[in-house]
Protein backbone atom coordinates (compact mmCIF):
# COMPACT_ATOMS: atom_id res chain seq x y z
CA UNK A 1 0.00 0.00 0.00
CA UNK A 2 1.76 3.37 -1.09
CA UNK A 3 1.92 6.01 1.75
CA UNK A 4 0.50 9.49 0.97
CA UNK A 5 3.25 11.94 0.05
CA UNK A 6 3.01 15.52 0.67
CA UNK A 7 4.38 18.56 -0.39
CA UNK A 8 7.19 21.16 1.00
CA UNK A 9 4.20 23.61 1.47
CA UNK A 10 2.67 21.32 3.59
CA UNK A 11 3.94 22.77 6.98
CA UNK A 12 2.40 26.21 6.08
CA UNK A 13 -1.03 24.27 5.91
CA UNK A 14 -2.27 24.48 9.17
CA UNK A 15 -0.50 27.86 9.49
CA UNK A 16 -3.66 29.48 6.91
CA UNK A 17 -6.40 27.02 7.83
CA UNK A 18 -6.06 24.74 4.97
CA UNK A 19 -9.15 21.72 4.60
CA UNK A 20 -6.88 19.23 3.33
CA UNK A 21 -8.02 16.14 1.07
CA UNK A 22 -6.26 13.09 -0.86
CA UNK A 23 -5.80 14.16 -4.42
CA UNK A 24 -3.48 11.38 -6.87
CA UNK A 25 -2.07 10.06 -3.77
CA UNK A 26 -1.02 13.23 -2.14
CA UNK A 27 -2.77 15.50 0.59
CA UNK A 28 -3.55 18.59 -0.92
CA UNK A 29 -5.30 21.74 0.20
CA UNK A 30 -8.87 21.47 -0.82
CA UNK A 31 -9.24 25.19 0.28
CA UNK A 32 -8.19 27.65 2.88
CA UNK A 33 -10.95 30.08 3.51
CA UNK A 34 -13.57 28.59 0.91
CA UNK A 35 -13.75 27.61 -2.63
CA UNK A 36 -15.76 30.33 -3.36
CA UNK A 37 -13.73 33.31 -1.79
CA UNK A 38 -10.73 31.80 -3.49
CA UNK A 39 -12.28 31.63 -6.80
CA UNK A 40 -13.42 35.97 -6.39
CA UNK A 41 -10.00 36.01 -5.49
CA UNK A 42 -7.94 34.34 -8.49
CA UNK A 43 -11.18 36.44 -11.22
CA UNK A 44 -10.46 39.94 -9.54
CA UNK A 45 -7.07 40.27 -7.54
CA UNK A 46 -4.96 37.13 -7.34
CA UNK A 47 -4.24 33.81 -5.59
CA UNK A 48 -1.87 31.43 -5.20
CA UNK A 49 -1.71 27.54 -5.08
CA UNK A 50 0.54 24.70 -4.23
CA UNK A 51 0.54 22.27 -7.08
CA UNK A 52 3.70 20.22 -6.16
CA UNK A 53 2.00 17.28 -6.74
CA UNK A 54 2.36 17.86 -10.31
CA UNK A 55 4.75 15.50 -11.69
CA UNK A 56 7.83 16.73 -13.70
CA UNK A 57 10.57 15.12 -16.27
CA UNK A 58 13.71 15.86 -17.63
CA UNK A 59 14.24 13.92 -21.03
CA UNK A 60 17.23 14.83 -22.69
CA UNK A 61 19.98 14.03 -25.38
CA UNK A 62 20.81 13.74 -28.74
CA UNK A 63 17.45 11.35 -29.45
CA UNK A 64 15.23 13.40 -26.89
CA UNK A 65 13.56 15.71 -30.25
CA UNK A 66 13.17 12.85 -32.05
CA UNK A 67 11.52 10.62 -29.24
CA UNK A 68 9.55 13.66 -28.33
CA UNK A 69 8.03 14.15 -31.74
CA UNK A 70 6.95 10.36 -31.92
CA UNK A 71 5.69 10.24 -28.68
CA UNK A 72 3.17 13.86 -28.66
CA UNK A 73 1.01 14.99 -31.20
CA UNK A 74 1.89 18.13 -31.02
CA UNK A 75 4.84 19.82 -33.19
CA UNK A 76 7.81 20.63 -31.37
CA UNK A 77 9.47 22.07 -34.51
CA UNK A 78 7.45 25.44 -33.24
CA UNK A 79 9.47 24.97 -29.75
CA UNK A 80 12.60 26.59 -28.96
CA UNK A 81 14.46 27.47 -25.88
CA UNK A 82 12.39 29.59 -23.46
CA UNK A 83 9.15 28.41 -24.76
CA UNK A 84 6.44 26.09 -23.51
CA UNK A 85 4.07 24.03 -25.69
CA UNK A 86 0.31 22.43 -24.67
CA UNK A 87 0.13 18.94 -26.09
CA UNK A 88 -1.01 15.53 -25.35
CA UNK A 89 0.14 12.00 -25.97
CA UNK A 90 -1.88 8.76 -27.01
CA UNK A 91 -2.46 5.27 -27.13
CA UNK A 92 -2.39 3.38 -30.59
CA UNK A 93 -6.45 3.64 -30.64
CA UNK A 94 -6.09 7.73 -29.96
CA UNK A 95 -6.95 7.91 -26.64
CA UNK A 96 -5.34 10.24 -24.83
CA UNK A 97 -2.81 9.00 -21.94
CA UNK A 98 -2.40 12.50 -20.68
CA UNK A 99 -2.04 15.89 -21.23
CA UNK A 100 1.09 18.49 -20.40
CA UNK A 101 3.31 21.29 -20.70
CA UNK A 102 6.46 20.87 -22.39
CA UNK A 103 9.41 23.06 -21.79
CA UNK A 104 12.45 23.20 -24.22
CA UNK A 105 15.45 24.06 -21.52
CA UNK A 106 17.75 24.03 -24.04
CA UNK A 107 18.79 22.55 -27.34
CA UNK A 108 18.94 18.95 -26.31
CA UNK A 109 16.77 19.00 -22.98
CA UNK A 110 12.77 19.44 -22.42
CA UNK A 111 11.00 19.44 -19.13
CA UNK A 112 7.45 17.43 -19.06
CA UNK A 113 4.77 18.80 -16.14
CA UNK A 114 2.38 15.92 -15.83
CA UNK A 115 -0.62 15.35 -14.29
CA UNK A 116 -0.22 14.28 -10.48
CA UNK A 117 -2.52 11.02 -10.66
CA UNK A 118 -0.92 10.09 -13.97
CA UNK A 119 2.84 10.48 -12.88
CA UNK A 120 4.29 6.70 -13.13
CA UNK A 121 1.90 5.58 -15.53
CA UNK A 122 3.26 8.12 -17.81
CA UNK A 123 7.20 7.88 -16.92
CA UNK A 124 6.62 4.14 -17.45
CA UNK A 125 4.71 4.88 -20.79
CA UNK A 126 7.74 7.36 -21.59
CA UNK A 127 10.20 4.86 -20.74
CA UNK A 128 8.95 2.24 -22.67
CA UNK A 129 9.20 3.98 -26.12
CA UNK A 130 12.74 5.50 -25.08
CA UNK A 131 15.16 5.76 -27.60
CA UNK A 132 19.11 5.13 -27.62
CA UNK A 133 20.65 8.55 -27.05
CA UNK A 134 18.64 10.22 -24.44
CA UNK A 135 17.93 10.10 -20.90
CA UNK A 136 14.06 10.44 -19.25
CA UNK A 137 14.73 11.18 -15.33
CA UNK A 138 12.02 11.67 -13.01
CA UNK A 139 12.48 15.39 -11.06
CA UNK A 140 8.68 15.36 -8.79
CA UNK A 141 10.23 15.34 -5.98
CA UNK A 142 12.80 17.59 -6.50
CA UNK A 143 11.09 20.04 -7.82
CA UNK A 144 8.07 22.20 -6.20
CA UNK A 145 5.52 24.23 -8.28
CA UNK A 146 3.57 27.31 -7.16
CA UNK A 147 0.86 29.09 -9.21
CA UNK A 148 0.25 32.74 -8.68
CA UNK A 149 -2.80 33.45 -10.95
CA UNK A 150 -5.61 36.48 -11.62
CA UNK A 151 -5.00 40.12 -13.00
CA UNK A 152 -2.95 41.02 -10.12
CA UNK A 153 -0.34 38.44 -10.45
CA UNK A 154 1.80 40.44 -13.19
CA UNK A 155 2.05 42.72 -10.13
CA UNK A 156 2.15 40.76 -7.10
CA UNK A 157 5.47 38.86 -8.69
CA UNK A 158 7.23 41.84 -10.46
CA UNK A 159 7.93 42.97 -6.52
CA UNK A 160 9.71 40.09 -5.44
CA UNK A 161 12.30 40.77 -8.74
CA UNK A 162 14.61 43.10 -10.78
CA UNK A 163 13.32 41.29 -14.14
CA UNK A 164 10.44 42.66 -15.83
CA UNK A 165 7.57 40.18 -15.38
CA UNK A 166 5.90 41.91 -18.35
CA UNK A 167 8.62 40.76 -20.64
CA UNK A 168 7.63 36.91 -20.21
CA UNK A 169 4.99 36.67 -22.79
CA UNK A 170 2.29 33.94 -22.51
CA UNK A 171 3.40 30.46 -22.85
CA UNK A 172 7.00 31.60 -22.70
CA UNK A 173 9.32 31.23 -19.68
CA UNK A 174 12.66 32.56 -18.04
CA UNK A 175 14.77 30.49 -16.04
CA UNK A 176 17.30 31.09 -12.93
CA UNK A 177 15.10 33.80 -11.98
CA UNK A 178 15.48 35.19 -8.50
CA UNK A 179 11.95 35.82 -6.47
CA UNK A 180 13.30 36.92 -2.69
CA UNK A 181 16.54 34.94 -3.12
CA UNK A 182 14.42 31.78 -4.50
CA UNK A 183 16.22 30.76 -7.72
CA UNK A 184 12.88 29.79 -9.65
CA UNK A 185 11.72 29.27 -13.64
CA UNK A 186 9.33 31.53 -14.24
CA UNK A 187 6.82 30.60 -16.56
CA UNK A 188 3.69 32.55 -18.21
CA UNK A 189 0.79 29.72 -18.00
CA UNK A 190 -1.96 28.26 -15.54
CA UNK A 191 -4.89 26.28 -15.32
CA UNK A 192 -7.33 28.96 -14.21
CA UNK A 193 -8.32 31.03 -17.52
CA UNK A 194 -6.96 33.64 -15.92
CA UNK A 195 -3.01 35.54 -16.41
CA UNK A 196 -0.64 34.25 -14.04
CA UNK A 197 2.58 32.68 -13.94
CA UNK A 198 4.38 28.92 -12.55
CA UNK A 199 7.15 28.84 -10.37
CA UNK A 200 9.43 26.01 -10.48
CA UNK A 201 11.79 26.37 -7.43
CA UNK A 202 14.14 23.57 -5.23
CA UNK A 203 11.46 22.04 -3.39
CA UNK A 204 13.50 22.77 -0.04
CA UNK A 205 12.82 26.41 -1.12
CA UNK A 206 9.11 26.36 -1.70
CA UNK A 207 7.81 27.41 1.68
CA UNK A 208 10.30 30.52 1.61
CA UNK A 209 8.95 31.67 -1.36
CA UNK A 210 5.27 30.75 -0.56
CA UNK A 211 5.75 32.65 2.69
CA UNK A 212 7.69 35.78 0.21
CA UNK A 213 4.22 36.01 -1.44
CA UNK A 214 1.90 35.72 0.99
CA UNK A 215 3.65 38.60 3.35
CA UNK A 216 2.58 41.57 3.10
CA UNK A 217 0.44 41.22 -0.02
CA UNK A 218 -2.78 42.00 0.58
CA UNK A 219 -3.81 41.31 -3.35
CA UNK A 220 -2.97 36.90 -2.80
CA UNK A 221 -5.50 35.00 -1.37
CA UNK A 222 -3.83 31.28 -0.41
CA UNK A 223 -6.34 29.01 -2.96
CA UNK A 224 -6.83 25.39 -2.81
CA UNK A 225 -7.32 22.69 -5.38
CA UNK A 226 -11.30 23.40 -4.94
CA UNK A 227 -11.07 26.48 -6.70
CA UNK A 228 -8.71 25.66 -9.12
CA UNK A 229 -11.09 23.36 -10.46
CA UNK A 230 -13.99 25.73 -10.65
CA UNK A 231 -11.64 28.23 -12.19
CA UNK A 232 -10.32 25.46 -14.83
CA UNK A 233 -13.74 24.30 -15.27
CA UNK A 234 -15.47 27.69 -16.24
CA UNK A 235 -12.66 28.33 -18.83
CA UNK A 236 -13.25 24.66 -20.33
CA UNK A 237 -9.38 23.24 -19.50
CA UNK A 238 -9.90 19.96 -19.69
CA UNK A 239 -9.34 17.81 -15.95
CA UNK A 240 -7.82 13.89 -16.75
CA UNK A 241 -10.18 11.53 -16.11
CA UNK A 242 -13.23 13.70 -16.67
CA UNK A 243 -12.74 15.31 -20.21
CA UNK A 244 -10.06 13.42 -21.55
CA UNK A 245 -9.01 9.81 -20.66
CA UNK A 246 -7.62 6.93 -22.70
CA UNK A 247 -11.04 6.75 -24.38
CA UNK A 248 -11.14 9.87 -25.48
CA UNK A 249 -9.83 11.61 -28.58
CA UNK A 250 -8.26 14.95 -28.49
CA UNK A 251 -10.67 15.56 -31.24
CA UNK A 252 -13.75 14.50 -29.19
CA UNK A 253 -12.06 16.74 -26.67
CA UNK A 254 -11.93 19.71 -28.73
CA UNK A 255 -8.19 19.55 -28.64
CA UNK A 256 -7.94 19.50 -32.33
CA UNK A 257 -5.64 22.47 -32.36
CA UNK A 258 -2.79 20.23 -30.23
CA UNK A 259 -2.86 17.71 -32.79
CA UNK A 260 -0.38 18.11 -36.22
CA UNK A 261 -1.03 16.01 -38.81
CA UNK A 262 0.92 17.95 -40.59
CA UNK A 263 4.23 17.14 -38.95
CA UNK A 264 7.33 15.68 -40.36
CA UNK A 265 7.21 12.92 -37.49
CA UNK A 266 4.18 10.63 -37.61
CA UNK A 267 2.88 10.09 -33.93
CA UNK A 268 1.70 7.30 -31.87
CA UNK A 269 -2.46 7.57 -32.60
CA UNK A 270 -2.29 9.42 -35.65
CA UNK A 271 -3.79 6.84 -37.59
CA UNK A 272 -6.86 6.28 -35.44
CA UNK A 273 -6.78 10.05 -35.04
CA UNK A 274 -6.80 10.61 -38.98
CA UNK A 275 -9.55 7.85 -39.43
CA UNK A 276 -11.57 9.89 -36.96
CA UNK A 277 -11.08 13.27 -38.65
CA UNK A 278 -11.71 12.37 -42.47
CA UNK A 279 -15.29 9.92 -40.75
CA UNK A 280 -15.64 12.69 -38.24
CA UNK A 281 -16.15 12.40 -34.35
CA UNK A 282 -18.94 10.48 -33.12
CA UNK A 283 -19.08 12.51 -29.33
CA UNK A 284 -18.43 16.28 -28.66
CA UNK A 285 -17.67 18.15 -25.67
CA UNK A 286 -20.80 20.68 -24.67
CA UNK A 287 -21.91 23.35 -22.09
CA UNK A 288 -25.34 22.71 -20.20
CA UNK A 289 -27.24 25.30 -18.49
CA UNK A 290 -29.54 23.74 -15.95
CA UNK A 291 -33.43 25.08 -16.75
CA UNK A 292 -34.40 23.84 -12.70
CA UNK A 293 -32.86 23.59 -9.95
CA UNK A 294 -30.17 20.70 -9.56
CA UNK A 295 -26.39 20.63 -9.74
CA UNK A 296 -25.07 18.91 -12.91
CA UNK A 297 -22.33 16.34 -11.35
CA UNK A 298 -19.60 14.56 -13.05
CA UNK A 299 -21.41 10.80 -14.26
CA UNK A 300 -24.70 12.29 -14.73
CA UNK A 301 -26.35 11.14 -17.44
CA UNK A 302 -27.38 13.47 -20.80
CA UNK A 303 -30.95 12.97 -22.27
CA UNK A 304 -31.89 14.00 -25.55
CA UNK A 305 -35.58 15.87 -26.26
CA UNK A 306 -37.07 12.40 -26.24
CA UNK A 307 -35.34 11.65 -23.32
CA UNK A 308 -32.86 9.26 -24.86
CA UNK A 309 -29.24 8.86 -23.07
CA UNK A 310 -26.94 10.80 -25.26
CA UNK A 311 -23.89 11.19 -22.99
CA UNK A 312 -22.63 12.06 -19.88
CA UNK A 313 -21.68 14.82 -17.39
CA UNK A 314 -17.82 15.29 -17.31
CA UNK A 315 -18.03 18.87 -14.49
CA UNK A 316 -20.35 20.23 -13.41
CA UNK A 317 -20.81 22.59 -10.66
CA UNK A 318 -22.52 26.01 -9.36
CA UNK A 319 -20.58 28.44 -11.34
CA UNK A 320 -19.33 31.38 -8.71
CA UNK A 321 -18.29 33.43 -12.29
CA UNK A 322 -21.91 32.78 -13.98
CA UNK A 323 -23.74 32.36 -10.70
CA UNK A 324 -25.16 29.40 -12.41
CA UNK A 325 -25.45 25.50 -12.35
CA UNK A 326 -23.78 24.53 -15.53
CA UNK A 327 -21.64 21.57 -16.70
CA UNK A 328 -19.22 20.27 -19.41
CA UNK A 329 -20.72 16.56 -21.05
CA UNK A 330 -19.90 14.34 -24.00
CA UNK A 331 -22.42 13.23 -25.78
CA UNK A 332 -23.27 11.60 -29.20
CA UNK A 333 -22.86 14.54 -31.33
CA UNK A 334 -25.51 13.56 -33.77
CA UNK A 335 -27.97 13.71 -30.92
CA UNK A 336 -27.27 17.04 -29.62
CA UNK A 337 -30.44 19.59 -29.67
CA UNK A 338 -30.58 23.42 -27.81
CA UNK A 339 -33.01 21.65 -25.31
CA UNK A 340 -32.22 18.71 -23.31
CA UNK A 341 -32.50 16.78 -19.60
CA UNK A 342 -30.14 16.19 -16.86
CA UNK A 343 -30.53 12.71 -14.29
CA UNK A 344 -29.74 14.60 -11.14
CA UNK A 345 -30.22 11.78 -8.50
CA UNK A 346 -33.84 10.41 -9.03
CA UNK A 347 -35.13 13.81 -11.03
CA UNK A 348 -34.76 14.02 -14.44
CA UNK A 349 -34.29 18.21 -14.65
CA UNK A 350 -34.91 20.48 -17.67
CA UNK A 351 -31.29 21.85 -19.05
CA UNK A 352 -30.37 23.78 -22.40
CA UNK A 353 -26.73 24.32 -24.20
CA UNK A 354 -24.75 26.86 -23.84
CA UNK A 355 -21.58 27.37 -25.53
CA UNK A 356 -17.94 26.95 -24.16
CA UNK A 357 -16.21 28.16 -22.75
CA UNK A 358 -18.26 29.58 -19.61
CA UNK A 359 -15.65 32.04 -18.74
CA UNK A 360 -13.01 33.58 -21.02
CA UNK A 361 -11.07 36.35 -19.90
CA UNK A 362 -11.66 39.71 -21.75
Amino acid sequence: MNSIKRTSIYPLYKKYGAKKVEFGGWQMPVYFSSIKEEHHAVRRKAGLFDVSHMGEAIVEGRDAYSFLQYIMTNDLAKLKPGKVMYTVFCNEKGGVVDDLLIYQLDELSYMLVLNASNTKKDLDFLRKHALQNMEIKNMTDDYSLLAIQGPKAEDVLQRLTTINTRAIAPFHFQNNIYLNNVNCIVSRTGYTGEDGFELYCKSDDAPTLWESIIYENKDVLPCGLGARDTLRFEACLPLYGQEIDETISPLEAGLAFAVKFQKKHDFIGKEALLQEKETGVSRQLIGLEMMEQGIPRSGYKVLNENKEIIGNITSGTHSPTLGLNVGIALVEKASVTESCYVQVRHKTLQAKTRPLPFFKKR
